[in-house]
């Protein structure tokens, strides 16, 4: 099955990112998912040299890496409903905290980002961020404290209080939670490392990661259709 795997027509998306590589593109892009799936790089490495490819680990990093900084980003949406919420990250055995936001209609995740301590301040700088890369005159945001109330009157967002329908966010947090748990009890890597990784799965779960909610269809065909 994995052989069969390696054989599918990936989309040509990724051929630019990749072009001088002497390795196929996908042998790459299938490593690339193994590791957003919650492989180690041991193991993504490892896999493809059951299937008689063999390449270093610094090598398979690199195609991890290359990937998350090629600019592969969500397209730009004009959202009606947002929840954003963050999760508490165990690093090298310090806290730090995830930041997302998803939209509710098209299960778009819109960014993330890491921060080193939680707050006003932090939820600030990444819906300050966010409104920057998409237009969010008429979005509501959907939160679940008075925390953030604050902060998006502060930014001239709107919002409200919400426990139902933000429990997307939550489900997004916990498959991610899943994929590390796999391999890691705590991450480890410094925290660009892990920012890196988490940028990568959520361009696994836009771009390649079929949801059962939208008739198998991925966030970014449910918004580019």
């Amino acid at each position: 099955m994995l052989a069969d795997l390696l054989s599918e027509c990936f989309a040509t998306d990724f051929e630019e990112t990749w072009e001088r590589e002497r390795t196929a593109t996908p042998v790459r892009v299938f490593a690339v998912q193994l590791h957003a799936t919650g492989c180690s790089l041991r193991e993504t490495k490892e896999i493809p040299r059951l299937l008689g490819v063999e390449r270093s680990h610094q090598a398979v990093w690199q195609w991890v890496h290359r990937l998350t900084d090629s600019g592969h980003n969500p397209p730009e949406a004009k959202s009606k409903r947002v929840a954003v919420d963050e999760t508490a990250v165990k690093i090298n055995g310090e806290w730090s905290w995830l930041y997302a936001a998803i939209d509710i209609e098209t299960k778009l995740i819109l960014d993330v980002e890491l921060f080193g301590r939680h707050g006003t301040d932090p939820a600030a700088a990444f819906l300050h961020r966010l409104s920057e890369k998409h237009d969010l005159s008429d979005t509501v945001f959907l939160g679940d404290g008075i925390g953030y109330q604050t902060v998006l009157s502060r930014l001239g967002l709107s919002g409200r209080l919400d426990y139902v329908e933000r429990n997307l966010i939550e489900e997004w947090f916990h498959t991610l939670t899943m994929r590390v748990d796999r391999v890691h009890h705590s991450w480890v890597g410094s925290r660009g490392s892990i920012r890196e990784w988490v940028i990568q799965f959520a361009q696994y779960y836009n771009f390649q990661r079929p949801h059962q909610a939208l008739d198998g269809r991925t966030p970014v065909e449910e918004v580019t259709n």
